[in-house]
């Protein structure tokens, strides 16, 4: 398929001052340069999903925009070792909208840069069917990694999503065709 691939950049922290919109400018700046990739954002911020999962419009709204994705990419703080509660609620608001499509993840933070928050994730996405991107980009020390410009001064997160996308394209290419050809079982 010569069409771009459908690209859900979902930003999960929700927190006020949050440092989020920084890291999310900067990567969607990189990806909306790619050609093969129509990007859209969910910002979990603007999203209200119900934490008792209860279904509701804006869950149905946001399933929709789910099914009608190839991928994802989850912009992710990590906050006491783990990952935001609001990305926990947006896959599980979900079920089938995910299944058989890639994730890839930027994560941000402390000493870690949001390593453990991804590790952790990795097991959720499984759990939901979902291709999991091996490269992930990971912003150490974040609020001390971006110039006057919004652009990092660090040159490996900007390696690293190069790698990230490619990845997640070679993914999402496969897997949308796979998908047309023979949907998938699970």
């Amino acid at each position: 398929m010569n069409t771009p691939l459908r690209l859900e950049v979902i930003v999960a922290s929700v927190r006020p001052e949050r440092f989020a919109p920084v890291v999310a400018d900067w990567f969607l700046r990189v990806v909306r340069a790619r050609p093969e990739f129509d990007t859209d954002v969910i910002d979990l911020i603007d999203t209200p999903l119900p934490t008792d999962l209860t279904d509701t419009l804006e869950a149905r709204a946001f399933r929709e925009r789910l099914a009608a994705a190839d991928a994802f990419v989850a912009i992710t703080s990590e906050y006491n070792h783990g990952y935001p509660a609001s990305l926990k609620t947006a896959f599980d608001t979900a079920k089938h909208e995910w299944r058989a499509k890639p994730i890839g993840f930027v994560s941000y933070g402390g000493l870690s840069g949001g390593l453990r928050a991804v590790e952790q994730l990795r097991q959720v996405v499984a759990e939901i069917h979902m291709v999991s991107i091996r490269e992930t980009v990971s912003i150490h020390q974040a609020k001390r990694q971006f110039d006057a410009t919004g652009t990092p001064t660090d040159g490996a997160a900007i390696d690293a999503s190069e790698r990230l996308l490619r990845q997640l394209h070679w993914w999402a290419e496969h897997l949308r065709t796979a998908r047309a050809a023979d949907p998938y079982p699970g």
